[in-house]
């Protein structure tokens, strides 16, 4: 069966350049239905600016539903593949390119050194894990790329408390905006990666 193309009807601005855009996010299906509409506009949303699409490759969860709606929607995009993978959990067929790496911590180092920018989406500890492994690596300076927490439905508020609780004690080094920033919509989202 022959999917449609579904546009997104919004005015975005033109960005000065393909980026690679890493998402981090849930492998897990059984999740709230509007983490999965909202990745699915994302998905063709990057296919449709011309963006690349970087992520771990899975074939669950919103993993697989952002790389579905990208690949769909004529966008490309790049799994980085650890060799080992829970039981059930296989790759995605909608790879354009395919990374395999050894662990989690070398497909986290790849995607790291391949993106240009970083969106996290709903997700647990290993999304957790790599947000954070991103921001820790650009406040000592291995890079200048951010971290963008797509607060679907309020998804991120608990863990942007904890950062400025964090911050009001004095526990992080540098500006918080410099490594890791919000959106609360697409239309934000959009306005940060053409800025």
């Amino acid at each position: 069966m022959k999917m449609k193309n579904h546009s997104i009807h919004i005015n975005f601005k033109v960005c000065a350049k393909t980026m690679k855009v890493c998402i981090f996010c849930s492998a897990n299906n059984a999740i709230d239905a509007v983490f999965f509409r909202k990745t699915e506009e994302l998905g063709r949303y990057l296919a449709e600016r011309g963006h690349i699409l970087v992520y771990g490759g899975c074939n669950q969860g919103l993993m697989e539903c952002v790389s579905k709606a990208c690949a769909l929607a004529g966008g490309h995009t790049i799994g980085v593949v650890p060799s080992l993978v829970e039981s059930g959990i296989s790759a995605s067929e909608y790879m354009d390119e395919r990374i395999d790496v050894s662990t989690l911590s070398e497909r986290k180092q790849k995607m790291m050194d391949i993106s240009d920018v970083f969106i996290a989406l709903p997700g647990g500890i290993g999304t957790l894990d790599e947000v954070f492994s991103v921001a820790a690596s650009a406040t000592i300076g291995y890079h200048t790329k951010k971290v963008i927490l797509y607060n679907i439905g309020g998804f991120w508020n608990q863990t942007l408390l904890m950062l400025d609780d964090l911050r009001l004690r004095g526990m992080l080094r540098g500006e918080l905006s410099r490594y890791i920033v919000s959106a609360d919509s697409l239309e934000e989202l959009d306005a940060l990666l053409a800025g």
